[in-house]
């Protein structure tokens, strides 16, 4: 039976591991604590000055200045950070939090888990495949693509924290992210690999499918070339990027059926490299996915002309033909993940749940069409259809439109940062600014909007105040003002019908 060794962590604390290695990286080995709440993981190899003093600082300073700052319990679900060093017969390791429960698969492959996956880490590599997503994984596992959503916009709030603290990832890749497309949530692990621009170089280039092409384009330079690019923010972007079309489309947005080399190895560096072209570039058709390449388990997804990225919406659509035809050679142009949280959680607010009730997605984003229908199973929308322009007020009495719309579908909550634009569904957000202000009911034929806790509700086309516990319907046109606070957003009713 395995000992416990008890040792004492730089910090003065007692750590405690269990003598038998759970898990081994490509650095480290892995051993639970006692109780399994957290691991200590040692370094294989010897670990130099430079790497100790990184270490001390990402356990220390930099994890204080996520953690500790205002708000700072949002960040813990987040991030498996680790929060101590510890030695051991000569080996440094760090000690980090458990994963939580639902990072682990319950259920794994289909037919008895047949890939023997149950009960491991659910990386983000199982879901960003259409192979795995449509061939292995077991059905419950899959979640719906609004989840994808939530995902996303977890990971993207992340990154954004982990850069305005001047810290870039490095390795950020679905081999690094954990997520869970059942409940909505994802967590970033190896941190211990961050770069501090200018202190802390990065250990690794990055995971391929996921390093920017500037980094492959120059790696065949010597460390200190100038001209040589290493991991950085920069390059974090990139691996968002990626990371949004790979989890929405379960496909690569750089792998297309364009050969620049009879050599392999050439060739995968110049296609994710120095030639790396979009393989929807409206212009640029060279790198268009082959289908007659693809294993019969990626359709439909695999194929970008029977489902585009275009069925992202138009927020993210913007943002895609940034990252991948205009800066994907130009490293300063790309969206930050303030963009992408942004357009990720406007997106939201698009959706709407598919009819059929066989649909492998549950959900698809409104193109603006008259005639709506989900792109995945191709089942049209019938019925009306609300779609709510918001427009804000910058001075009294005046409304400029927002660019942006909400959705309507029976039970869907308002919030307050529907109501008012001074308020943003992040991290900041107050209990009381969690809590739903009004919500919309299909009743006897009528679109109805219930007042819950707006104070200042206000049918504007009927000239009439709407109290707490009353409605108002939905009509084409209606005007509505939500909010007669600083940045009170004002609504217009806009109906489709099919």
């Amino acid at each position: 039976m395995a000992q416990t060794i008890k040792i004492t962590a730089t910090d003065g604390s007692t750590v405690e591991f269990i003598d038998e290695i759970i898990g081994a990286g490509g650095m480290k080995d892995v051993y639970f604590s006692p109780d399994k709440s957290y691991v200590v993981a040692f370094f294989r190899d010897k670990q130099d000055f430079n790497a100790k003093d990184r270490l001390q600082n990402i356990t220390g300073i930099y994890r204080d200045k996520i953690f500790k700052s205002e708000g700072g319990n949002y960040w813990q679900d987040l991030y498996c950070w680790p929060t101590k060093i510890v030695e051991y017969n000569g080996k440094l390791g760090l000690v980090s939090p458990t994963y939580q429960k639902q990072f682990f698969f319950a259920k794994g492959s289909i037919n008895n888990d047949m890939n023997g996956i149950k009960g491991k880490e659910k990386e983000g590599k199982w879901y960003a495949s259409a192979k795995n997503q449509n061939k292995i994984l077991a059905p419950e596992e899959k979640g719906d693509w609004f989840k994808y959503f939530q995902v996303l916009i977890r990971i993207s709030r992340a990154v954004r924290r982990l850069h305005a603290a001047g810290l870039a990832h490095s390795d950020l890749s679905y081999k690094n992210v954990l997520i869970d497309p059942t409940s909505g949530k994802a967590a970033i692990i190896d941190i211990d690999g961050l770069v501090v621009p200018g202190k802390y170089p990065p250990d690794v280039l990055g995971t391929p499918d996921f390093i920017a092409p500037e980094v492959i384009s120059t790696k065949h330079l010597k460390l200190g070339d100038p001209a040589r690019k290493l991991p950085s923010i920069a390059t974090d972007k990139h691996a968002l990027a990626v990371m949004v079309y790979m989890y929405l489309l379960y496909r690569h947005p750089l792998r297309g059926g364009k050969v620049w080399d009879l050599d392999t190895a050439k060739d995968e560096e110049l296609s994710m490299g120095l030639k790396a072209l979009f393989v929807e570039h409206p212009k640029d058709k060279a790198n268009r996915v082959k289908i007659s390449d693809l294993h019969p388990g990626c359709l439909p997804q695999g194929d970008p002309g029977k489902i585009p990225y275009t069925v992202c919406g138009p927020y993210l659509k913007k943002l895609f033909d940034r990252a991948f035809i205009d800066a994907l050679h130009n490293p300063l142009a790309r969206p930050t993940a303030n963009e992408w949280e942004d357009a990720l959680l406007k997106t939201v607010d698009l959706m709407q749940p598919c009819q059929n009730p066989g649909c492998t997605h549950k959900w698809f984003v409104f193109d603006n069409s008259t005639k709506p229908k989900c792109p995945f199973c191709g089942t049209e929308y019938r019925g009306v259809l609300p779609v709510l322009n918001l427009y804000s007020s910058r001075r009294a009495g005046s409304f400029t439109p927002d660019d942006y719309r909400l959705m309507v579908y029976h039970n869907q909550y308002l919030y307050q940062w529907h109501s008012n634009r001074n308020v943003f569904p992040n991290e900041r957000l107050t209990d009381d600014q969690k809590k739903p202000v009004g919500y919309f009911v299909f009743h006897k034929g009528k679109w109805m909007l219930i007042n819950q806790r707006l104070n200042s509700l206000e049918d504007k086309t009927e000239g009439k105040t709407i109290p707490v516990g009353q409605a108002v319907e939905l009509s084409d046109g209606k005007q509505i003002l939500l909010s007669k606070e600083d940045g009170g957003r004002l609504i217009i009713v806009q109906l489709v019908k099919n």
